[in-house]
């Protein structure tokens, strides 16, 4: 794919160009792809950058609610996928809850304990192989930021070794 639906879509990818760093960086780019800077968006962008947790859409929009009672839950919904088709945040599965939504240039993988529930964040790097194995065997560019990696964290996998589980 070529064009600007792909250097927009790209944005939001590992080692892309980087995302707009402010609230007016993606109104400009909303208002450059056709889009308009509404009120809604402005509230939900503040929301997104002042905070870089995980958020689901029920989240967000309970703190959009908070500051405009008025504004939807699909409003919400909408503009959490135009801000992901131009590459400004990026969804998240993490584990077994609801998916998750921050900045593009917030993002980053995760190895969740399936047993306590521990997060950690992984280091861009430690996906490097599988990436350069998935692109080179089968022409497949992956993005471990959008899943997380369920397993045992080292406490848990003690206490297992110890308890006999």
């Amino acid at each position: 794919m070529t064009g600007p639906a792909a250097s927009s879509r790209a944005r939001g990818r590992p080692g892309a160009s980087a995302p707009p760093a402010s609230v007016q960086e993606v109104l400009d780019l909303l208002r450059a792809s056709g889009g308009r800077a509404t009120a809604s968006r402005r509230l939900l962008l503040e929301v997104l950058f002042e905070s870089s947790d995980h958020r689901s859409v029920e989240e967000l929009a309970a703190a959009v609610q908070a500051r405009a009672p008025d504004v939807h839950l699909s409003t919400i919904y909408r503009n959490l996928e135009e801000l992901e088709r131009l590459g400004v945040i990026v969804h998240s599965h993490l584990g077994h809850g609801p998916a998750t939504y921050q900045l593009a240039s917030d993002a980053h993988s995760h190895l969740i304990c399936e047993r306590c529930g521990r997060r950690v964040e992984a280091p861009e790097d430690l996906f490097a192989g599988l990436a350069r194995e998935a692109a080179e065997r089968y022409g497949f560019t992956i993005d471990p930021r959008h899943f997380a990696i369920l397993g045992r964290c080292a406490e848990c996998r003690t206490d297992v070794t110890a308890d006999g589980e």
